[in-house]
């Protein structure tokens, strides 16, 4: 069934995305780190512990997330095999509003952490 194989494309992209998510933040935890040991400013030293801590979050959340978008996908893997589905109550059963709200919103936290955590890097 198209419609049910779009929606499996659909996770499978944002699980993708969220992968590449996760190489972000190894990425900018690896240069928090690197700035602890070569920056001694108390402001920064405050900035860096609260980045650590909204990384860690971030990095929960994600893998939460991901693990339910995975296992929605396989589950829409197996429903486009059955070419008698309603795609109404497919959407239902996955609970795909949901899912992309809570995607959406994950975006939104991870692009203003980007922002954020720009601040933080000095002029290169």
């Amino acid at each position: 069934m198209a419609s049910v194989m779009r929606l499996h494309l659909k996770y499978r992209l944002w699980i993708a995305e969220m992968n590449s998510d996760i190489n972000v933040l190894r990425i900018f935890n690896d240069y928090v780190l690197w700035l602890k040991t070569h920056n001694n400013s108390k402001d920064v030293e405050e900035r860096i512990k609260l980045h650590e801590k909204n990384f860690s979050e971030l990095r929960k959340e994600l893998d939460e997330l991901r693990h339910e978008m995975h296992i929605t996908k396989m589950k829409l893997a197996a429903l486009s095999k059955d070419e008698s589905l309603d795609m109404e109550a497919v959407r239902q059963d996955i609970n795909h509003v949901a899912n992309r709200e809570r995607y959406e919103a994950f975006r939104e936290k991870f692009t203003a952490m980007k922002k954020e955590f720009k601040k933080l890097e000095p002029a290169v």
